[in-house]
């Protein structure tokens, strides 16, 4: 055992662009028709001072876009009470007490309950930052008690508008994400079966695979339990992903782009050939549905040392940025706030990440705001326009995207009053800097052992799922649900392992992880589900062409089918 398991901290690729975003401009779109309306009715009527308040609903509208419309009706309506009801506890706080040590308290406990929430949740993109802005940001804004009920209102308003913008889309494309999903699944498949199971780097590309999959199977179930046709052909397609992720070889990795590409468009789902046995396949998926989720609180129990290093981090990064006299800690607070992640290693690449984007926001903000000052109209568009590049850009790194969001920020402060653009940007750095370090420091010194633990739970999870698959290979004649059933909850279960690895690998002060065993569990458990794939007879009709081009290799996995074979023996 292993005490103290150290990593290195990387730098080489944490600055590095990545591809943007296949749905970048919905975010970046929505969140303007969000903003603009309520900016521009206040514009009208004087009263830009209490943009923050509409601002706190109208950024509602950044979540959801990767969920079905029946699932972001249902998670919007919740984000809008939760992003209402913190905004209600600050503005509660800034009533009743100036007192800044107190308030930072508040505001520490908030943050880690929104981070907590989130995670247990899985809310997605942007998770609980925006959340954790607002909330601080509100705790230093002057309040008396009896404006609280109506700037409460104002953002509810917004954050019904909101809702209404996320769910728009739906009525010119009502499967847009189902179908955006399958299509990412069948692209990571194709990536997989192109190393045809033997290249370098096809571990990476089967976990992708792995994982784009069973993220479309949630999204075709979080759906709803009643699918109608569409839904049934995305199914099918899925299916075939999982044909891929299972036995590449047998795969046609252009056919599964080209379906890829059908789905982007506005067209007719391509519709594919059903494999054998395909009114029993899909009978899984009424037993996925049928499954109780876990209670909210066995999904908090897990994250208890992540809200711990969040409300202690933020904590400290208040109240050093405190210490040294800046009148904005709230930016120290939301600083630390942001850099949690999975584990030590990725809180530090995203702390680098919220450093270099902060202080060349800053510097876009310097040139930014003598245009800004010229009219409220001026100030109005500059906020609009680096709404919109945040979330055109934050997809490709996170840095890029804080470059907009930094000078986003200290434009939203000015909606009261001008202030002294020097004195911004001095705050703002000193805040990006503490919040970082301390941040970081409590990150490191707030151990996680429990990412060992879960871990543990989803290797033993992976490893029965394995076994209940190869009972019912073992079977002469298994229920074709059964089957299928088993085989969904091992593919989920490999994906969930793969996830809990590499969250405990870049965890510190912990006790060594059982690598080994992590490898073992992979590799049987994608044999045993290449087996239930040909025990099924989900391998494409069309594997006779590349029987023809190697029939050694198909002479001997038609002998790994026969009666007797053990599952340990099949091989894709």
């Amino acid at each position: 055992m292993s005490s103290a398991t150290l990593h290195r901290l990387p730098l080489a690729g944490v600055l590095r662009l990545g591809r943007p975003s296949d749905i970048w401009f919905k975010p970046a779109l929505s969140v303007v028709a969000a903003v603009a309306p309520a900016n521009l009715v206040l514009l009208a009527l004087g009263r830009l001072d209490l943009a923050m308040y509409t601002m706190a609903g109208s950024l509602c509208a950044l979540y959801g876009h990767n969920r079905p419309y029946a699932a972001r009706a249902r998670l919007l309506a919740w984000v809008v009470l939760g992003m209402v009801g913190g905004l209600a506890v600050s503005l509660l706080a800034a009533s009743l007490t100036s007192d800044a040590v107190v308030l930072v308290t508040v505001g520490a406990v908030m943050a880690a309950v929104q981070k907590t929430v989130s995670d247990a949740t899985r809310l997605g993109p942007p998770g609980n930052v925006v959340l954790t802005f607002i909330g601080s940001a509100s705790l230093f804004a002057p309040q008396t008690l009896g404006q609280v009920p109506g700037h409460v209102g104002l953002a509810l308003a917004a954050g019904a508008w909101a809702w209404l913008v996320g769910m728009a889309p739906g009525l010119l494309r009502p499967h847009g994400p189902e179908r955006r999903a399958t299509a990412q699944a069948l692209n990571a498949a194709a990536a997989y079966a192109d190393t045809r199971g033997t290249a370098d780097g096809h571990t990476r590309a089967r976990a992708a695979s792995a994982a784009a999959i069973h993220a479309a199977w949630q999204s075709l179930l979080a759906a709803g339990p009643r699918p109608d046709r569409t839904r049934r052909t995305l199914e099918q397609l899925l299916v075939r992903a999982e044909v891929a992720l299972a036995a590449p070889a047998d795969t046609d990795p252009a056919r599964l782009r080209a379906w890829a590409r059908e789905l982007r468009g506005t067209g007719r789902v391509p519709r594919v050939e059903p494999p054998r046995e395909s009114a029993d396949e899909l009978l899984g998926i009424a037993t996925e549905l049928a499954e109780p989720r876990r209670p909210l609180r066995q999904r908090l129990v897990p994250l208890a040392p992540i809200a711990a290093r969040t409300a202690i981090g933020c904590a400290l990064a208040g109240y050093a940025s405190l210490a040294l006299g800046v009148g904005r800690p709230y930016w120290a607070l939301v600083t630390a706030a942001s850099l949690y992640q999975a584990n030590v290693t990725l809180t530090w690449s995203r702390g680098v990440q919220r450093v270099v984007g902060n202080v060349l926001g800053v510097l876009v903000f310097a040139l930014v705001a003598p245009l800004a000052h010229l009219h409220p109209v001026a100030l109005v568009l500059c906020c609009l326009a680096f709404n919109f590049g945040a979330e055109a850009l934050i997809a490709r790194n996170y840095w890029l995207g804080t470059v907009c969001v930094t000078p986003m920020a200290l434009l939203i402060t000015e909606f009261a009053r001008a202030q002294n653009p020097a004195e911004l940007i001095t705050e703002r750095v000193a805040d990006t800097l503490v919040g970082a370090l301390v941040g970081f420091a409590a990150a490191v010194a707030v151990t996680n052992r429990r990412a060992g633990d879960r871990l543990e739970l989803a290797l033993t999870t992976a490893e029965r799922a394995r076994e209940n698959a190869a009972r019912l290979l073992a079977e002469p004649h298994p229920a074709p649900h059964a089957l299928e059933s088993a085989r969904r909850s091992l593919a989920a279960a490999l994906a969930d392992l793969r996830a809990m690895a590499d969250a405990a690998s870049g965890e510190w002060w912990q006790r060594d992880l059982p690598e080994e065993r992590v490898v073992h569990a992979e590799q049987s458990g994608h044999r045993t589900l290449a087996a239930t794939v040909r025990r099924q007879g989900l391998v494409p009709r069309n594997q006779d062409q590349d029987r023809d081009r190697d029939p050694v290799r198909h002479r001997q996995r038609d002998q790994d089918r026969t009666p007797g074979r053990t599952t340990e023996d099949m091989r894709p």
